[in-house]
This record gives structure tokens, sequence and C-alpha cells, in this order.
């Protein structure tokens, strides 16, 4: 059942447009749009991107192009072409929980309620959820994704239902001494060697300060390290973690002291302290919220060239302190965006939510006003391939990235084009992955 689900995913065409010849990868095609958004350059006017395979070879103004032999072409009409967004953090697995755990009083609340649901849910549940959650991201503009793989078991079979560049980075938790550490970064390496027909590489992702041990975490980024993977972690995101790092008390220590948890790594300094006392921190890594930071955190963390990953509506939906955005913007931090999951979206009555990277951009803005637009996309999509080691090669229209990119409605003045793709609402009008459309244009 499962199989015949991901084929039905992968293979569905929301649109049709010439299918056949549109997504032979061998092909030459030359897409024009009212204007382009390399986002690493200006805006085009009458722009064009040449496509090879599944690679970017020139980007331009139309009337430059258009002489170009052996080509076809595909007009697509009154729109912005850009690169695809990159969703630097996200959990899949949990998108059908959307709506299911209210707003918690305490952080602590919701890591027990989500723990009891997951609980209840079998393969299936968590296929489906993935699945959905890959649905969502393409529909609304993301191209690559860095997914934290809580049911490892799903892969490599859930690839093949999404024709997103996925990244997955396999969450590894050890607390209580059961298993020792170098036999789980084990069992994981050797489930990562044997996955096949990846897009993007696998990683390692050992869940939290909280939910691990020091020397899970130092095996994890010495393997990473020796394997040149990347790896992402959940730091600092609530201030019951801060509290029980930086002072070794407070609600988070006593509740994982009771369930057995070794403490001796606490009243130490900050859970960014944390990290790099385990050697953790390094330019492989992507931290998700660093919502809590000591004084010297920001410095620290641009030091190693570690990447932030900033989930606006999550940080919304847990009320937290505000995120110190222009702390490790002066820094000098790479900071870009993800959505989380939908277990950590608000819900009202009655309102659907999805996964949407714009939905995040538009949060972002309310909660920075100054922060302009550009910076914003950017956040998005160059910042979010360099934290995942892709730049040049995805979150950008250069020549030699990956054909990667989405067309959005767009009539506006070309001196407010970051304002409109911020304010997009709704599907994209077309998506191309790796040289081959993910939604087809509509013909015009």
């Amino acid at each position: 059942m499962a199989d015949s689900l991901m084929t039905r995913s992968h293979n569905s065409q929301p649109r049709g447009y010439q299918l056949s010849i549109l997504n032979t990868i061998n092909s030459t095609l030359l897409l024009r749009a009212r204007v382009v958004l390399p986002v690493s350059q200006p805006p085009i006017r009458e722009g064009a991107v040449l496509v090879s395979g599944n690679r970017v070879v020139a980007v331009g103004r139309w009337r430059d192009l258009s002489a170009h032999r052996r080509r076809r072409t595909v007009d697509l009409g009154e729109v912005v072409l850009m690169p695809g967004l990159v969703n630097a953090h996200c959990h899949l697995d949990y998108t059908e929980m959307a709506g299911q755990l209210p707003p918690p009083k305490k952080f602590s609340d919701w890591l027990k309620l989500i723990t009891e649901i997951k609980a209840g849910w079998d393969y299936s549940d968590y296929t489906a959820s993935w699945l959905n959650g890959a649905r969502m991201l393409v529909r609304t503009g993301t191209t690559s994704v860095a997914d934290v793989e809580a049911v490892p078991e799903l892969l490599p079979q859930v690839w093949g239902g999404t024709p997103l560049r996925v990244f997955s980075f396999l969450e590894m938790i050890g607390i209580r001494g059961h298993r020792r550490p170098a036999a789980i970064v084990q069992e994981t390496v050797e489930r990562i060697d044997s996955l096949k027909g990846y897009r993007g590489p696998p990683g390692l992702s050992p869940h939290a300060p909280y939910t691990t041990v020091p020397e899970l975490l130092r095996l994890s980024a010495q393997t990473a390290r020796r394997r040149k993977w990347r790896l992402t972690t959940h730091l600092a995101e609530s201030a019951m973690e801060f509290e029980m790092f930086a002072r070794g008390r407070g609600e988070m220590f006593d509740w994982l002291q009771r369930s057995g948890r070794d403490m001796s790594d606490c009243g130490l300094g900050s859970p960014a302290q944390h990290l790099e006392r385990c050697g953790a921190l390094s330019e492989r890594m992507l931290v998700a919220h660093a919502n809590y930071l000591g004084k010297w955190d920001a410095a620290l963390l641009t030091r190693r060239k570690v990447h932030v990953v900033h989930c606006p509506r999550c940080h919304f939906y847990f009320h937290h302190d505000p995120f110190p955005l222009r702390r490790l913007a002066k820094a000098g931090v790479n900071v870009c965006l993800g959505t989380d999951s939908l277990a950590s979206v608000y819900k009202a009555r009655r309102q659907t939510v999805e996964l949407n990277l714009f939905e995040e951009m538009r949060a972002l803005a309310r909660n920075e006003p100054a922060l302009s637009a550009r910076k914003i996309v950017r956040m998005a999509t160059l910042n979010g391939a360099l934290a995942l080691g892709m730049g040049g090669r995805i979150g950008e229209l250069a020549k030699g990235s990956f054909a990667d990119l989405v067309a959005l409605p767009f009539a506006g003045k070309i001196a407010d084009i970051y304002d409109g793709i911020l304010h997009h609402e709704g599907d994209v009008a077309a998506s191309m992955i790796d040289g081959r459309w993910a939604i087809a244009p509509t013909p015009s």
C-alpha cells in the first residue's frame, strides 16, 4: 500500500504541458519569464534561464539567450522565475499531527504529549504523514528540504514518492545508558551507508543536548568530519533547556534526572557552550532554533562557522522570548529559515495549516519589521544553501547551479520584486527540481 501511494504521489502532475517533452532530462530548455530573479544577482526584466539536463547553463536577458540553437522554448508568461526555496529544518514525519498539540504552557508538556502521540503511530501513519508533508512543500515552492528523520525505516522508499531534493538527517537519542553511544552512531552510519538513490546526501542528527549524552555528541561530530557529512541538532530551543545547562536546575533538569539521565554535564554553561565542550560546533553543523543564548554565544557560533535555522511560526507557537536575530546577524552568523513540523505550528479552529516557507517568511517579517524583504528571501534561498554545503548549486540561479526553480505570478513593479515574493500566497505556478517539472506550467 505504501509503495502504491508513493508511486502515485511521485508520478502525479497537477498540470499538463507537453510533459513528454518538458520532462526529457537530456533536452535543452529555454525558460522565458517577465522577471528572472537569480537572488545572487539583481532581477532581470524580460529574462530567461537556459537549462540543459539538470543544470542551469545560462541566465540573462531573453533577447540575448533566445538565439541559442538546439533548444526548446517555454514561455512562462507574467511570472517571476527564481530559485526554489531551501527549507533548512523540517520534520516531515509529523505533518499529520497538525492541530493535535495545543500550544503548551511549558515546553516539557509538549515533549511529553508528542511522545505519547508517536507511541500510537505505526509505519503507515508515518509514511502517509511524510508524503503529505512533501507534497505541501512542493506545491508551495520548496525544492530542497533538510528533514530530520525520526523513523529511518521509511528510507529510502519515501524518497521515491517526491521530486524534492531531500537531505535526510537521521535522528539519534540516547540519555539512559541502555545503549552505548558508539553503538548508536555505528548503527546510524551503517544505515546511511545502505541507502541508495538520494538527491541530497544524508547526515546525522543527535536530537538535542538534553536528549543525548556528551559522548554521543562527540562521536557524531567526529563521524561527520571523517565522512564529510552535515549534522544538525536542536539547540537552546527553550528557556528550560538554557536553565538546565547554564544553572543545573529547573523543571527540565528535574524531569530528566527522574528519567535516569546523567546530569553531570549541567551547570557548566549555556547549551551552546556545552556543544563546544563536546567538539560538536563546526561549519558542518546546523543548529535549529538557538532561541536562548549566553552573552558570548553568538561570537562562539560565528567563530565555529555554525549555521542557525530559525523557524518563525514554531517560535510563535511556544511564545518564546524574541529571537536574537540582530545579535546573530551582527556577529556574522549565517541564519536561514525552516518550517519545523506542523506539530509545533498554531492551528486555529477550522483553520488549515501547511508546511509553507512563504508563511515562515511572512511570520519573520511581522516579527522583524525593520528586516528587508530582500534579506528574508535570501534567508530562504542562499543562506539555506550555504548551511547545507550547497552554495552555488541550490538557492540561486547561476551557471552550473542545479535546475531547481519556481515561478510565481507577478505583475508588479520590478523595484517591488522582493515584496511581491514575500507576499505570495497559494501554490506556485510552476516548479522544476533537478531539471524535471515537479509542477508543470500551464500553457499561456
